[in-house]
């Protein structure tokens, strides 16, 4: 009996390059399947709009926002969030900060932010608020309302204008959590010497 050797090595030779070009279509297919998840669920890089964040962000700062954090976490005050306006259709994020949290009283007076009528103690660098804008009066937030203000607080439009108004949680897309130029973690940035964020409006 012959055995045709030259063809038998030919044969291992294409299934083995058979093997290896459907493994590597199943590792493009798995990048691929990854990377979407990555950009729609996970993270997603954004350019802020408007100087209405300074001195925390300026514009055209590029960002990574991170998508994930509020589906095992709650927004929490003074996170930097980027959210889409309810019933807007436009080509940008909002990035403001978290002031007010559900189930809170909020009111500006005398340029200052009171909560549940005790003034909030802001550990970032902004100046006193010039326009309360719907905010003067009281107004209670519900579940899932956030009232959002921009760090800079004498040119932004936010929550004390009716353009903006107050932020629905499953309007807020994530978290701001990377600025890549002048690389830094956003929750980082503004604050006062010797102080830390917090929470708490005492």
């Amino acid at each position: 009996m012959n055995f045709d050797f030259d063809r038998d090595s030919r044969s291992n030779k294409l299934r083995s390059i058979g093997r290896s070009a459907v493994i590597w279509l199943i590792q493009i297919a798995v990048v691929i399947f990854l990377a979407f998840l990555l950009v729609n669920y996970g993270m997603q890089k954004i350019s802020v709009v408007g100087n209405s964040m300074e001195t925390t962000l300026n514009e055209g700062d590029s960002i990574i926002v991170n998508k994930l954090i509020y589906r095992f976490s709650n927004p929490k005050r003074n996170d930097v969030v980027v959210f889409k306006q309810d019933g807007m259709e436009h080509s940008y994020y909002n990035v403001k900060r978290i002031i007010g949290m559900p189930g809170e009283t909020i009111q500006i007076m005398d340029g200052v932010v009171y909560i549940d009528g005790k003034e909030l103690k802001e550990n970032i660098n902004v100046e006193a608020i010039e326009n309360a804008g719907q905010a003067s009066s009281e107004y209670k937030l519900e579940d899932g309302e956030y009232f959002v203000l921009g760090d800079n607080r004498n040119n932004s439009v936010d929550s004390r204008f009716a353009s903006i108004g107050i932020v629905m949680e499953k309007n807020i897309i994530g978290k701001a959590w990377i600025r890549l130029n002048g690389f830094s973690f956003v929750s980082s940035l503004n604050y006062k010497a010797d102080t830390e964020p917090t929470e708490s409006p005492n």
